[in-house]
């Protein structure tokens, strides 16, 4: 039998035929990944296997070094071929992690390969890869189409001026709806020069003066607007932890000012002045009736040696812990829900002995409307990534709320072919489903196993998105 067969990981009845008969049919809805919009608009082309699968991945790049592989056949100059065959010996050495599972089911579903891969194939993989790989349905839309994609979501600057979304849209020959998400960052985390280029850029781009607070607040607002028009239906924010300081105006406005002036802000008024940012945006999302994406507990860039190397987003990022989460997650809840602005929240965290503080603070925030769990505790993220981090995430999620309500899995890559992480995701919550249903803890009623399942695949991310 091969190693990724037809019930891979569905290890009861019950599972298999939850995954075959629902899971598998689900259209998916992708709805936060960083694929490139040109890519796509452009119907990009991969000369080889590398070109898809190995560069710019730094989850394979981490494991790699973890290997003994020299920098050269991972970030450097050597020829694609060495460095997929680095990154070949290295699959051999990936047991228990989830690169070897995505591996293979990548290799499976998109180039017919069943065989284990190692050092001693890497040339034949290569070789049949690279042929495939001048086919049509192989360019990035044909890849998105054979996946049964029917919305891809991107990650997006404000200061983008979304030409090549504009561009997929008008593509009649490509159905898969591909739609811009606001990512304000570098409104929240600039400083110095950096914050005074954004600035800048921000006031040509909205023909609008910045000279203070409620200056800037109306130019954000605007490009809002801008997303808005060109489809754009939820936002997404990455922070090293979530912290809230309530403020005045005047406060706001004297922190913007040493902004403007380049000035660094100290660590607790840095709090305040995101704290103020993060607010007047919930406010524009709520009505808007947008989604707010939250990530949160990443440390980035530790390395810095490497960093003045290989740059950012090269795999030297990690967990970052945080005590006083309950307090900060509340207390900025609240203040939205005191001001009726808070809109549909997705909340994700990388430290998952934090799970429970994230799905229990978020319960106190759930209300009546247009979707059922306007708060959502969002899927296992980046090194929850895993087996054991959508498993934690998914029970956290049963015990303390209502996984019947889950929006569900998302790649969060830059990989046209990782939408095997959404099969991965489906095949594990099947089992888990199967397995309570053979162990007696939930009825074997077809119709609800039916609802729940589907649900979660695709129904409730449609529902909740409305795009």
């Amino acid at each position: 039998m091969c190693f990724i067969h037809e019930n891979f990981i569905l290890n009861n009845k019950v599972a298999q035929d939850l995954y075959h008969n629902y899971a598998s049919k689900m259209p998916i809805i992708d709805y936060h990944c960083h694929l490139e919009p040109k890519d796509i608009a452009e119907n990009k082309r991969f000369e080889t296997i590398y070109d898809l699968w190995l560069a710019g991945d730094h989850y394979k790049w981490r494991q790699m070094r973890a290997n003994g592989v020299e920098e050269k056949y991972i970030t450097g100059d050597a020829a694609p071929i060495e460095k997929f065959k680095a990154w070949c010996e290295t699959v051999e050495s990936c047991i228990g992690n989830p690169l070897y599972h995505w591996t293979h089911l990548e290799l499976r579903n998109y180039f017919g390969i069943t065989d284990t891969l190692g050092i001693h194939n890497y040339k034949d993989v290569w070789d049949k890869c690279n042929s495939l790989l001048k086919k049509p349905e192989y360019s990035a839309q044909g890849l998105i189409g054979r996946s049964n994609v029917e919305v891809v979501c991107t990650t997006d600057s404000p200061l983008d001026n979304l030409e090549y979304h504009r561009k997929i849209k008008a593509q009649s020959n490509f159905k898969t709806k591909v739609l811009p998400t606001f990512r304000p960052d570098e409104a929240l985390d600039s400083e110095g020069e950096a914050f005074k280029i954004f600035i800048k850029k921000l006031s040509e781009l909205t023909n609008k003066n910045i000279t203070n607070f409620a200056d800037f607040l109306l130019a954000i607002e605007n490009r809002i607007d801008f997303f808005h028009e060109n489809g754009c239906r939820l936002s997404d924010h990455g922070l090293m932890k979530i912290e809230f300081l309530a403020s005045d105006t005047q406060q706001q406005e004297d922190l913007f000012a040493k902004k403007l002036q380049g000035l660094v802000l100290t660590a607790n008024e840095k709090i305040v002045y995101c704290s103020a940012v993060l607010t007047a945006l919930a406010k524009f999302y709520a009505t808007r009736n947008w989604a707010m994406q939250i990530h949160f507990g990443v440390i980035r860039n530790n390395n810095s040696i490497m960093l003045s190397k290989t740059g950012i987003n090269t795999g030297f990022d990690s967990i970052c812990d945080q005590t006083d989460l309950a307090i900060h997650l509340n207390a900025f809840l609240n203040s939205l829900n005191q001001q009726d602005a808070l809109p549909k929240i997705i909340i994700y965290n990388l430290d998952a002995s934090l799970n429970d503080v994230v799905a229990t603070t978020i319960a106190n925030f759930q209300k009546a409307g247009s979707v059922k769990s306007n708060m959502q505790f969002g899927s296992g993220w980046w090194f929850n990534d895993t087996k054991r981090g959508m498993l934690r995430q998914l029970t956290t999620l049963a015990d303390q709320g209502l996984l019947m309500n889950f929006v569900g899995m998302l790649t969060d890559s830059r990989s046209f072919i990782s939408y095997t992480r959404h099969e991965y995701f489906r095949r594990i919550l099947c089992n888990l489903i199967g397995q309570w249903v053979t162990d007696g803890e939930i009825p074997h009623d077809n119709k609800l196993l039916e609802k729940l399942i589907t649900g979660i695949c695709y129904q409730n991310a449609k529902n909740y998105f409305q795009f």
